[in-house]
């Protein structure tokens, strides 16, 4: 005989509760009181028998159901109550009732949100430790305006997502949950049923502080503000730093491939801030930009392709871990930069993309939406919380890790609508042109924010195109960035030198060029990752000839790069001349320091950070037309460079001959009579150069010379630079 199985008679909100579908959760769960009377209504899958506590007061299973329920008089309920849970294996357990508590973001913060105001929403969304009523948890919340239903789901409910469907706080489109009991180390996922579709997906924290290692995607539960920082003083001279008449020379460099251990294995975050500083105060250089260490899923992607804009990654250890490293390198006057990645994020299924089962931080639209080339997603700048999520990250890691500064990637493909795209590929702004009026008002409120809330920190553009000003104030226009990358700079460089010197002198206009529009903007000089991949070459092997040329040309080039108005900025195996293109999944080849041409390199790099540093007249213009002066930038002929630095108390004369034939007696005009010292010559022995030297000390003759009342006469070493010093009593 067939038979019907029962249904448990269930209400219309514990149907929707079941089916995790429930708009409003706490409709259904929690303590509901009527004047004097009391229920409560628990959800406890796996769950034998359920009781209140204080009291013992025994809940009832709706039959053939999850569902728990008790009826009675108000004055027997003290809230928050506990429950004491039997679970089908027999297990026992007391917990707090998370659908007895109160919403806990105030209005007031998610008012700021949605007006994109909220400089430290990511204190309020996310996973944060947190304590109500003596109770202590973790307080989860999220942004998901087009969901139906959003849950939390971890390994402390199986992943179920029936198990802590979230409060909705209305029109913010924000979803929040206090969970007690929670503690640090807590894994945990968003699951998002989207409203329209009914789509479910599971999402790690946009705001999450820590993630699992790749391939692993949860999101982690971690403390915060509690590291017990040490880096006083660097901070407190921070906020006088003059950084635009101070010397920065900045070290760029990949964690995962500086150095490994002995297996070919990652270090920790504490292990390279202990090899790292050793080794950049042997080279000289008092800065260091990291390339993205926010979390992402893909190494290939060298950190450009980024899913935790508020967690260093957990490739290198912990949020602590990560402390440390900032905290030492501070202690050891070494400055930090982040390369910060607002211009895309990646398709990743547990990431930003269609977050709600929307476009929701990204364009619906591909043309406005999409980046052909990188296979990428672009922010709606124009969003309110979108801005905020963006904004709030760079002050996160000024902030919370103390960082100097952010270099903003990809600014070229933000500010211009058609940014490589097909003519019919673009959708024009309001009044028709290609710029995008969103990102430039971003950039300009995270100038503005930024500079505001931490003084003396920086924001450098990695800006490709001749966009005006964008190293002037807001207030006239500008986009606010405290410097740019000078990409034009770099390429003619590296496209001159390409050439035989046999050929230089036709295409001696590439080294002159630049000065026509050099201080129009704050310049870095950049010789980054970007050079030594895909095919460019390292910076040895573009260098043209034989060994000893390579050789003597790169010494050549890091001695203009050094003497050459601008801060600078190399990347991480450049200094020892790399033989090979930077290849992420392995450490550099450092035995090649091992031969004195690779030795000789670095010996100069060090040299000219050192001579840079301490020689005024090379650092305190870097910005400024009268710190520079050509001597002579004409002499095409013999390819031939010469040009003066200068400050109120130094005179540095600067001579690069960019052929491999030695100049004697070779006249130039200087400003003053007196003894030069030859403080730096990149062919010296000590770089494994042949040692062609004008000796300690060349006395100036008087003869007039180059419209100069007296002058030198030099011997120039071949494909080399020296560097002079006019002598004070």
């Amino acid at each position: 005989m067939n038979r019907k199985k029962n249904k448990p008679s269930l209400s219309a909100g514990q149907a929707k509760i079941l089916s995790a579908r429930h708009y409003d959760p706490f409709e259904v769960l929690g303590l509901h009181q009527n004047n004097k009377k009391a229920s409560i209504s628990i959800f406890a899958p796996n769950t034998q028998q359920l009781s209140i506590l204080p009291g013992n007061l025994e809940l009832t299973r709706v039959p053939g159901s999850d569902f728990f329920e008790w009826t009675g008089n108000a004055s027997e309920i003290t809230s928050p109550y506990q429950l004491q849970q039997l679970s089908s294996s027999g297990f026992k357990s007391t917990f707090y009732d998370p659908y007895c508590f109160p919403a806990q973001l105030s209005d007031y913060d998610l008012h700021l949100f949605t007006e994109g105001k909220h400089w430290h929403i990511y204190r309020i969304l996310g996973a944060h430790l947190h304590s109500v009523d003596g109770v202590e948890g973790v307080l989860f919340a999220t942004w998901a305006p087009s969901a139906e239903r959003v849950s939390i789901i971890g390994d402390f409910n199986d992943w179920d997502g029936r198990r802590h469907q979230m409060r909705n706080r209305g029109s913010t489109g924000v979803w929040e949950l206090f969970i007690p009991g929670l503690e640090i180390g807590c894994l945990y996922k968003f699951e998002i049923r989207n409203l329209h579709s009914g789509e479910i997906l599971q999402k790690t924290d946009p705001y999450g502080r820590q993630f699992e290692n790749r391939p692993k995607t949860a999101s982690v539960v971690t403390h915060e503000n509690v590291y017990d920082w040490t880096d006083e003083s660097w901070m407190t001279q921070r906020l006088q730093h003059d950084w635009l008449h101070q010397p920065m020379s900045i070290y760029e460099l990949h964690l995962g491939s500086w150095q490994r251990d002995d297996q070919g294995n990652f270090l920790n975050y504490r292990d390279i801030a202990h090899r790292l500083v050793e080794y950049i105060k042997e080279t000289g250089f008092n800065y260091i930009e990291l390339l993205p260490i926010t979390e992402h899923p893909l190494d290939a992607s060298w950190g450009y392709q980024t899913t935790g804009y508020f967690a260093p990654t957990s490739r290198f250890g912990d949020v602590d871990d990560f402390h440390y490293f900032v905290d030492y390198l501070h202690n050891h006057d070494i400055g930090i930069l982040l390369d910060w990645v607002p211009a895309h994020f990646p398709k990743d299924s547990h990431g930003l993309a269609r977050f709600d089962g929307s476009s929701l931080y990204e364009h619906e639209d591909p043309r406005k939406g999409e980046h052909r080339d990188w296979g990428t997603l672009i922010y709606n700048y124009g969003r309110n919380e979108v801005k905020n999520f963006l904004l709030s990250s760079a002050l996160f890691w000024l902030e919370e890790f103390h960082l100097d500064g952010l270099r903003v990637d990809a600014v070229a493909s933000m500010l211009y609508l058609d940014y490589s795209r097909e003519a019919d590929d673009w959708v024009p702004n309001i009044h028709g042109g290609n710029e995008n009026i969103e990102a430039i008002e971003f950039f300009r409120e995270l100038n503005t924010v930024t500079h505001a809330e931490h003084p003396g920190t920086m924001v450098i553009a990695e800006e490709s195109t001749s966009w005006p000003q964008v190293t002037r104030p807001t207030d006239i226009g500008g986009l606010g960035f405290s410097m740019k990358w000078n990409m034009g700079w770099m390429h003619d460089t590296l496209n001159y030198l390409s050439k035989d010197p046999v050929h230089r002198h036709y295409h001696h206009s590439q080294l002159t060029f630049g000065l026509l529009y050099l201080f129009s903007e704050n310049f870095v000089l950049p010789f980054s990752h970007d050079e030594v991949v895909h095919g460019k070459s390292s910076m040895l092997n573009k260098m043209p000839g034989d060994e000893w040329q390579k050789f003597a040309t790169l010494r050549l080039l890091y001695t203009y790069m050094f003497t050459y108005p601008g801060k600078k900025l190399l990347f991480m195996g450049c200094e020892i001349a790399q033989s090979l293109e930077w290849n992420h999944d392995k450490s550099l080849d450092w035995h090649l320091l091992e031969y004195p041409l690779h030795q000789g390199v670095k010996t100069l790099v060090g040299d000219l950070n050192n001579l840079y540093k301490h020689q005024q007249a090379l650092h305190k213009y870097d910005f400024e037309p009268k710190g520079f002066e050509w001597i002579d930038c004409n002499d095409t002929d013999q390819s031939i460079l010469s040009y003066v630095r200068s400050s109120e108390h130094e005179t540095l004369i600067v001579i690069l001959n960019f052929t491999p034939v030695p100049r004697e007696n070779y006249r130039i005009g200087v400003p003053q009579e007196g003894i030069y010292a030859e403080i730096l010559n990149s062919d010296s022995e000590y770089y494994a150069g042949s040692n062609v030297s004008n000796g300690v000390h060349v006395q100036s003759d008087n003869i007039a010379w180059m419209n100069r009342p007296v002058s030198l006469s030099l011997t120039l070493p071949p494909l080399a630079g020296i560097v002079l010093k006019l002598q004070t009593s």
